[in-house]
């Protein structure tokens, strides 16, 4: 029913435009008209990869986030987010990056389409720490929506409490509470779940299957297509 699909986005033009398009739909539908994490100048970063989830049955991007790995010149989008309200990021987010390597995930959506079966927030989400192995960072952050919070925190990442109100902010509007989470251990996700860490650690050994995964409709049928071809972002393109 759906396939999973890793790239790196300068790798993939026409998939990066079906994922803007997309995102900025479903926006649109909560109201949201322009956001740091919506900046469509990524598709041409080299330091971001992407993971799309296709409807078989369409060929539309349904749902996908990002991975952006940090670097000097190219700021992750939570820095430029969270930077207006505490300027500290930009030095938080450099102690990690010099440590090896650190990125963020952000960009995650769902098509109302695909609502309730839990695609973005629960199998997507997942694999975006298959795909940050690969790219060997050994740190990540995310920002945080109020219902992706928990099932990020089941993944092993942290509220980072050095950051705003105890981690928590307004974004992208004074009605919407974000929160910054940080995952100090990509590669054995210590804090997760049990749950979480098999599936991921599973799913890191067979990065091209398909599976039969219970959702929260059902069982339906996911191909995972996640191995990146081109991970090495400390040689740009």
């Amino acid at each position: 029913m759906f396939t999973f699909k890793a790239f790196r986005a300068v790798d993939e033009p026409e998939i990066c435009d079906m994922f803007i398009e997309g995102h900025a739909n479903v926006l649109k539908e909560y109201g949201v008209t322009k956001v740091t994490s919506s900046n469509n100048d990524w598709k041409y970063n080299p330091f971001v990869f992407v993971v799309t989830v296709h409807d078989n049955s369409t060929g539309q991007v349904v749902s996908g986030l990002r991975i952006h790995v940090a670097d000097t010149e190219f700021p992750l989008p939570l820095e430029g987010a969270i930077a207006p309200v505490d300027s500290k990021i930009f030095e938080l987010v450099g102690e990690y990056r010099e440590r090896g390597g650190t990125g963020e995930i952000g960009g995650l959506w769902n098509s109302r389409m695909i609502s309730g079966y839990g695609i973005g927030a629960i199998f997507l989400s997942r694999t975006s720490l298959v795909i940050a192995e690969q790219l060997n960072v050994p740190t990540l952050f995310a920002l945080c929506a109020e219902y992706t919070l928990k099932p990020t925190l089941q993944k092993g990442f942290e509220i980072e409490e050095n950051i705003g109100n105890n981690g928590t902010f307004f974004y992208p509007k004074l009605d919407l509470v974000a929160t910054l989470a940080v995952l100090k251990d990509v590669e054995n996700l210590p804090l997760a779940l049990p749950v979480e860490r098999e599936f991921i650690l599973d799913l890191r050994k067979n990065l091209e299957c398909t599976r039969v995964e219970e959702t929260l409709k059902g069982p339906v049928e996911i191909t995972y297509q996640l191995k990146i071809k081109n991970t090495d972002w400390r040689v740009k393109p």
